[in-house]
């Protein structure tokens, strides 16, 4: 299930620029759009598979679901506001920063992560 989760991560991580970049260069990307909204559903169906695999809870595993869910949903306004012609900076460090830390959590520090 890992694996899922890190491919959903990456192929909205892909979305989101080509959607982005899309949007900023006054072309319509609707379709896109709804397909990285697929993909955020893809990520929670494996994000909530993981954490029901883990048996010890820990204040990390907590801290990883809410930068995971703070990622997602900056994402989702960095599409919004950059299909409405707004400022997105805010947003991009929000996400910046909450990805970093549910990377580092999930890959470092969690048991369930794909490195030792």
């Amino acid at each position: 299930m890992a694996h899922l989760h890190i491919t959903g991560w990456a192929l909205g991580f892909i979305l989101l620029f080509i959607v982005y970049g899309m949007y900023k260069g006054g072309k319509n990307a609707k379709a896109l759009h709804m397909v990285l909204r697929l993909d955020y559903l893809i990520i929670l169906f494996s994000g909530v598979m993981l954490f029901m695999e883990y048996t010890k809870y820990s204040g990390e595993l907590f801290g990883k679901i809410i930068a995971g869910l703070i990622a997602i949903a900056s994402m989702e306004m960095i599409t919004i506001k950059a299909s409405k012609g707004g400022s997105t900076k805010t947003f991009w460090i929000v996400f910046v920063i909450a990805a970093v830390i549910a990377i580092a959590l999930g890959f470092f520090r969690l048991p369930l992560g794909v490195l030792p």
